[in-house]
């Protein structure tokens, strides 16, 4: 059910690759809701997803951007105020990736340049949006930024190795840069911490399905899935949220605030016994 919740607004979503991803839910809610907005992604992740046929079901122009690229984002900020007719009233920073991760180094044997090369991706490209939006006015007053994150960024999970200091930057610019967004311009910066989600990112760690299933038994609602974090994204590039900023908001059905769970518990009691 649609509800009108982004009627006029214009947006720029980023990191849509295929149906599984967020970025591409949230594009989906974001055209349902009555918005108008760009498409962007870098061209390699363009070559690999079928982001075309996403573009071709919102009535969406796709803007190639790397996103550590300041000339590319300038690009891509200027091109969507002109393509949508007007500055943005909201952003979806849904960018990560980690060198490391994806050829297999350990935490303790980690190649340094990957290393930032990862930070630069997952984390400044969220500072460079920011930057180059404040210096050429391209969003709106109340407008709203979000960036997805994880969180390893506050607790340690062996398993998401250096990207876990990528989200724990990207949440630190988010406070940083949505005082300064709020003081000058009232737009709004907070990021989603997100439950484990079955996207080809999450889907390519290590032990991820392992860890997918104890958070689902460790969250008294379950895992949140994309379809979910889409609809919270929306809520907060509506009005409805024009007060919420500088935050990192938990969606992850309850898992952050749950010491063990019942299920758990009795998991462990069941294993004991048959090992007695």
């Amino acid at each position: 059910m649609a509800y009108g919740l982004l009627k006029g607004k214009r947006g720029i979503i980023s990191g849509a690759l295929d149906e599984n991803s967020i970025a591409w839910k949230v594009a989906l809610k974001a055209k349902e809701e009555g918005a108008t907005f760009v498409l962007t992604n870098a061209p390699i992740a363009m070559r690999m997803g079928a982001i075309n046929d996403l573009a071709k079901q919102c009535d969406a122009e796709i803007i190639p951007a790397d996103a550590t690229s300041l000339e590319d984002i300038e690009n891509l900020f200027t091109k969507s105020t002109e393509i949508l007719g007007g500055k943005i009233d909201f952003v979806l920073h849904s960018i990560g990736m980690s060198l490391n991760v994806r050829k297999g180094k350990s935490y303790g044997d980690l190649n340094y340049e990957w290393f930032q090369k990862g930070v630069d991706i997952s984390a400044l490209s969220l500072h460079k949006f920011l930057q180059v939006a404040e210096k050429l006015d391209a969003i709106n007053d109340w407008g709203s930024v979000v960036a997805l994150s994880y969180i390893a960024a506050q607790r340690t999970y062996s398993f998401y190795n250096d990207m876990a200091e990528a989200k724990a930057m990207l949440e630190s610019i988010a406070r940083s840069y949505g005082y300064r967004y709020g003081k000058a311009k009232n737009v709004r910066v907070n990021t989603i911490s997100q439950s484990p989600t079955k996207t080809k990112a999450g889907s390519g760690i290590e032990g991820f399905d392992a860890f997918y299933d104890f958070a689902e038994k460790m969250s008294p609602l379950g895992n949140a899935s994309a379809d979910d974090c889409a609809n919270y994204a929306i809520t907060l590039f509506s009005d409805l949220t024009r007060f919420v900023t500088m935050q990192n908001l938990y969606h992850d059905g309850g898992y952050s605030s749950t010491g063990i769970s019942e299920e758990l518990v009795t998991m462990i009691q069941q294993q004991a016994q048959a090992q007695q």
